[in-house]
């Protein structure tokens, strides 16, 4: 299971230059929520902002991580 720190990391490397924090309300590991800034959502929908956080993040899904809740801004 990935560390909040390690998915953090992966968004911001997916993303670059973006700012990511990653919170655990449930306190379960699974239930995340992540807020993500980035200049490469300017001009996108919601959809595909949440799309391009997913993206980063695949494998993870596959693997450990069970619900993600996002909240995008633009820088």
């Amino acid at each position: 299971m990935l560390t909040l720190e390690q998915i953090k990391n992966k968004i911001e490397s997916g993303l670059p230059g973006s700012t990511a924090k990653i919170l655990d309300p449930r306190m379960d590991g699974k239930h995340l929520k992540a807020i993500v800034i980035y200049k490469g959502f300017a001009g996108k929908s919601l959809l595909e902002q949440h799309r391009m956080v997913n993206n980063t993040l695949e494998n993870e899904f596959k693997d450990s991580l069970h619900a993600l809740a996002i909240e995008t801004k633009v820088e």
